[in-house]
């Protein structure tokens, strides 16, 4: 075996026994451990951002998520010893970023301004990777949903993240994750007895 590979096969093992805030921290000094921390979470991440945006294009925005991880390594806290909320929080915000473009590119090509596009239809086009990739009667709710609040729900319908994790993920309190769940169940229960979405979905907007 080359040296690179018995390096990585040690530090594989090593993450079985340690947690992701010692990998990280390990990271620092020997940017080996990184990758660890990529053979880990890459396949959550990857299905996360795939469900968002549709398999087109997941891979790059998985590699983006983990550069910005990566370059701001030195500044996890340490005493969050799970990374997957930091993760699936920088994960959000390249997809928030990547839609931003896509909404610039649109209007590049259209030749028109910003002003030129009436908001309601730009706001569809910057949530259609997101609407294609759901399925059944709520789409067009959920497409309608505050950034944020669609944020908060995927998060914890989806990945299963708790309240703690998606406040952690998102960098808010806890208790505006809770609001913006109540707010996303009033919106949404009303269309759930016509509805064909997911059954975790549903699980969240009926759980109180």
């Amino acid at each position: 075996m080359t040296g690179s590979v018995v390096r990585r096969l040690r530090a594989a093992h090593l993450v079985a026994t340690i947690d992701d805030a010692t990998v990280i921290e390990k990271s620092w000094n020997d940017p080996k451990y990184f990758g660890v921390l990529f053979d880990t979470h890459a396949p959550l991440i990857y299905r996360y951002i795939a469900r968002r945006v549709g398999q087109q294009g997941s891979d790059d925005l998985v590699a983006e998520t983990f550069v910005a991880a990566f370059g701001g390594r030195r500044r996890y806290d340490l005493t969050r010893r799970d990374a997957r909320p930091w993760l699936y929080g920088i994960a959000t915000n390249v997809i928030s970023r990547h839609r931003r473009d896509e909404l610039k590119q649109f209007r590049i090509h259209q030749g028109l301004g910003t002003q030129s596009i009436p908001a309601d239809y730009a706001d569809r086009v910057v949530l259609d990777l997101t609407a294609r990739s759901l399925r059944g009667d709520l789409v067009t709710a959920l497409a309608d949903l505050a950034e944020g609040d669609r944020d908060v729900l995927i998060l914890i319908a989806w990945e299963e993240l708790t309240y703690e994790e998606v406040a952690s993920a998102l960098a808010i309190p806890i208790g505006t994750v809770r609001s913006r769940l109540h707010r996303v169940r009033s919106q949404l229960r009303p269309l759930l007895d016509h509805s064909s979405t997911t059954t975790t979905i549903k699980e969240v907007l009926t759980d109180d």
